[in-house]
């Protein structure tokens, strides 16, 4: 037993437990023990078998949903099973700052004030922002709490916090010495809302109803000699043609083959623009020809590159249209569409609008749609990073579970794009550039020369140098991406750039990563890449993905739906256990979605409810046992001598070693959803259905027992208390508040000695027996019956009765014979005989029900025990009734309106039901005829 402290075992007692589980009293008090004892704060040392895993951070501005509480469960599933392994495990938690979520927070509340950021200023606006952080930021983490985690709180880390800062900066800096950091002017995503470029990936691409708008450019010579005199183009942005440069044509397509070179005049705003021709340009798209606008449209903006076309801008950055948009300059960008389309309806060039659906890249944050805009910012080469990346997964770093999401993560390090990592807001990391203001008339230029330094103090040092020393520096006033933190993770929150630190050299590379598939581009990818250029290593061994939880219709959650589930409702209706316990079990596979079932009206979940139940059932288990094991300690019940041990402790001992090699082979190569389902069919089935009810005559607390009833007694005991031991640690990952608890009341443990820091249970394969495994499933399966044929008889259920039992099996045979006492306990048999057909006298001098289960035949002998008339008329009734249900199903399969239009979901269910009841017919023609 381990223990934090030297404490000796006490005897228990049924009065330890409570007559009923309450899981919200259970589950705060252990979470406060766990705390208060620093269970999950490991100590740093390099030359342990360490494990880690980091959580992925949640927004400081969150607040649990399912997503997380299901992260949650199957994270701390398995940190918790390696714990138990013996290992030195991390699993370090932490918050990201969410530079868009919380900036967009606090401007909310300025604007209700009357103010705004700039208003207020830089320094008063992140003082506000901290504060707000301190006040509302630690709510996720409290949720957080709730599910369990057994994560060290103490190693807790924010992004902003002074050390990841630190770290960020550090990053910066070398990127930028090595040349993978730079600044420039180049087409980028950009939020008008959030007042922010934003990266592809937080980009969301929506189907929209919307149009195609089909104009005329006029030849500016007037008509060619083939009396041309305009070239129609289409778009679905009318506005953006105040920034048209040129028109584009496939060089092969021979309609327009005369016109490159010439010129057409833009309307409204009297530009003349060049025709083009470009491969790039699909002449059976539309009319073929393409209007450019370098300056708002990514392909554009190539096409541009290619012919050294200007770059005109026709809208500022909060969306509305700027001078150069000529008369509709100040008009909001989607007013300036139903204008512009007005005017060349006016002009006589509007040649046609058809109704058209499309893609519209939309910010996530921002919630509007994204302008393409030519910006000056800061970027990240991917490219060689991410050809470090493809060579280390070449050789299986990191291993992804299931496998098919490497073809995902390897497609997206393919043919990358640079990264903009600059975001135009203040909450986040200040960008550690320094522009040589004094350069360029103390103002920030496009051209103003910038010093990328650690400090400001470095970098007026190095700018002294090089511009003299009456310089003025400013830094830039822009912030990192919140996912240029949050690439750096796994090792900014270990101690790096501290290749020194003990937490690095103890924990680094961490072990595992668990996350949805939804943000492997966003998240796993950066963080590969970071780790690669500044560690030299991937970040984790293995790479868990999950799936989905889905709702009760199967539809993924979304705030747009309305179709979240609360876990905090569920936990405060079923317990923290029962959730986690409820989400795991249901995961088929891994990275497989699941489906919760969620009643709204009532707030309720069968799926969570049964995990309640599973709950309580182990709960009452574990009374039984209490009350049965009378006085003895913990420590006088650990040793069993395999000589006295009886069939049915055979038999459950042969599938606790069974099933903790299956459980512990599950838990480590992430079959959990697995090893929930095992763990339940063993404890529900095999301890608590079966080997409890099988133990109960033994266990009787009678004083004056002989010396052998009393070993047999102890050993059942011994037996009892091994089983339930080994099961609760085997459970403890899955619901760790109710196996602390009941291992607690079980053991006699202070709370200086916890579950959570157990052993694995060591297993014994000599126990493990698969014939005798078997053997006993079919004496259950005799058991069953016999409780059948009772029902069908209408026996009371005090009532005994003969049972006689014939099976040429051998094996089965000996098992049934030599646990006949327990089977006449079990089915209130008065005698039970176990008959061989080929030399018994089967023919009975009494009526008998009869059935059969796999190589055995059962009789019940009932005359005289019952009223036989009675008997046959019920059974009557049990034939017409089948017999009319195989009529109707028959007719309906006979119908072939039915059977060949119908579902073939449907024809199959129909075509079960008549089995069934043709073999409920069956059966009862049979009683029928032993009865006469």
């Amino acid at each position: 037993m381990s223990e934090l402290s030297a404490s000796a075992g006490f005897p228990q007692s049924a009065n330890a437990l409570p007559k009923t589980y309450d899981p919200s009293g259970t589950e705060i008090r252990w979470q406060q023990v766990w705390e208060k004892n620093g269970a999950f704060h490991p100590k740093a040392d390099s030359s342990s078998d360490s494990f880690s895993v980091v959580i992925p951070p949640p927004n400081v501005t969150g607040s649990l949903h399912m997503g997380h509480a299901f992260n949650t469960a199957l994270i701390d599933t398995i940190v918790r099973f390696q714990r138990l392994q013996g290992k030195n495990v991390l699993c370090l938690p932490g918050t990201d700052h969410a530079s868009i979520a919380v900036q967009t927070i606090l401007e909310k509340q300025l604007k209700e004030e009357g103010l705004s950021r700039d208003e207020l200023g830089r320094k008063a606006f992140l003082e506000r922002a901290w504060a707000w952080k301190t006040e509302s930021g630690g709510r996720i983490v409290d949720q957080l709490k709730r599910m369990g985690y057994s994560v060290d709180w103490a190693r807790e880390r924010f992004t902003l916090d002074d050390a990841l800062s630190k770290s960020v900066t550090e990053a910066f800096v070398r990127l930028h010495n090595q040349g993978l950091i730079y600044r420039g002017e180049y087409l980028v995503n950009w939020c008008p809302a959030s007042g922010s470029a934003v990266s592809d990936l937080e980009v969301e691409t929506k189907e929209i109803d919307g149009y195609l708008w089909h104009f005329r450019y006029p030849l500016t010579n007037g008509p060619c000699d083939d009396g041309t005199t305009h070239l129609e183009v289409a778009t679905t942005r009318p506005e953006t043609m105040l920034g048209d440069v040129a028109v584009a044509v496939n060089p092969l397509d021979k309609r327009y083959s005369n016109l490159v070179g010439q010129y057409l005049t833009l309307p409204f705003v009297g530009r003349e623009i060049p025709v083009i021709a470009d491969d790039h340009v699909d002449p059976s798209f539309g009319t073929g020809c393409v209007k450019v606008t370098p300056a708002h449209d990514p392909n554009d903006f190539a096409i541009g590159k290619r012919h050294n076309l200007p770059q005109i801008t026709v809208m500022n950055k909060d969306g509305t249209m700027n001078n150069c948009a000529g008369r509709f300059e100040g008009l909001d960008r989607f007013e300036a569409r139903k204008a512009v389309v007005e005017a060349l309806k006016e002009e006589c060039l509007l040649v046609k609008v058809e109704p058209h659906r499309h893609s519209v890249p939309f910010s996530e944050r921002g919630k509007v749609p994204v302008e393409p805009l030519i910006s000056t910012q800061w970027f990240v080469r991917m490219e060689p990073m991410a050809a470090r990346c493809r060579s280390h997964l070449a050789k299986g770093e990191p291993r992804f579970i299931p496998g098919r999401w490497e073809k995902v993560y390897l497609d997206w390090l393919t043919d990358i794009r640079d990264w903009c990592i600059s975001r135009q807001l203040w909450w986040g990391h200040r960008i550690p550039a320094w522009f040589v203001v004094s350069e360029t008339n103390g103002e920030i230029k496009d051209k103003t020369p910038y010093i990328v330094a650690s400090s400001e103090d470095e970098a007026f040092v190095q700018a002294s140098q090089k511009f003299g020393d009456s310089i003025q520096i400013k830094q830039d006033e822009d912030v990192l991406d919140t996912w240029f933190s949050s690439g750096l993770w796994p090792f900014s929150t270990l101690g790096w750039p501290d290749e020194t630190h003990a937490d690095l050299n103890t924990w680094y590379p961490t072990s595992t990563l668990i996350t949805g598939f939804d943000i492997i581009f966003f998240w796993v990818a950066r963080m590969t890449m970071m780790a690669g250029a500044f560690t030299g290593e991937m970040p984790f061994s293995d790479v868990y993905i999950h799936g989905l939880v889905r709702d009760e219709q199967n539809r993924k959650m979304s705030k747009s739906l309305g179709n979240g589930i609360d876990p905090l409702l569920l936990i405060d209706r079923y317990g923290t256990d029962a959730l986690r316990f409820a989400l795991v079990r249901e995961v088929a596979g891994a990275g497989q979605d699941i489906r919760l079932d969620y009643d709204r009206k009532k707030g309720t979940s069968a799926t969570v409810e049964a995990a309640r139940n599973f709950a309580n059932k182990l709960w009452n288990a574990t009374r039984f046992a209490l009350i049965n094991f009378g006085n003895e300690s913990f420590e006088e019940g650990n040793e069993i001598e395999p000589s006295n041990l009886q069939l049915a402790d055979q038999w459950i001992l042969s599938r606790l070693a069974r099933v903790n090699l299956q459980t512990s082979s599950r838990y480590s190569n992430y079959g959990l959803g697995e090893a929930a389902k095992g763990l339940y069919e063993f404890a529900w089935n095999d301890f608590c259905d079966w080997y409890l009810e099988l133990s109960k005559r033994r266990l009787s607390q009678n004083d004056n027992l002989e010396e052998s009833v009393l070993i047999d007694q102890k050993t059942a005991r011994k037996v009892l208390r091994k089983v339930l031991n080994d099961l609760l640690v085997m459970m403890h990952p899955l619901m760790p508040h109710l196996t602390e608890e009941l291992w607690h009341a079980l053991t006699g443990a202070s709370e200086n000695q916890l579950i959570a820091l157990e052993k694995w249970p060591e297993v014994d394969k000599a126990f493990i027996d698969d014939d005798l495994e078997s053997s006993f499933s079919e004496l259950f399966a005799s058991i069953r019956l016999v409780r059948n044929l009772r029902a069908v008889a209408g026996l009371k259920p005090s009532q005994e009765i003969p049972v006689r039992f014939i099976t040429e099996k051998k094996e089965l045979a000996e098992t049934l014979q030599k646990a006949k006492v327990d089977i006449q306990t079990l089915t209130r048999a008065s005698d039970l005989d176990v008959l061989d057909p080929k030399t018994a006298d089967l023919k009975p001098s009494v009526k008998a029900l009869a059935g059969v289960s796999g190589e055995l035949e059962v009789l019940l002998l009932i005359e005289g025990l019952v009223d036989l008339d009675d008997l046959r008329v019920r059974l009557a009734k049990d034939l017409d009734k089948a017999e009319k249900e195989i009529q109707g199903l028959s007719r309906r399969l006979a119908n072939p309106n039915f059977s060949t239009k119908a579902p073939s979901e449907i024809v199959s269910e129909c075509r079960a039901k008549l089995a069934d009841w043709e073999a409920q017919a069956s059966l009862a023609k049979n009683r029928l005829s032993n009865l006469s």
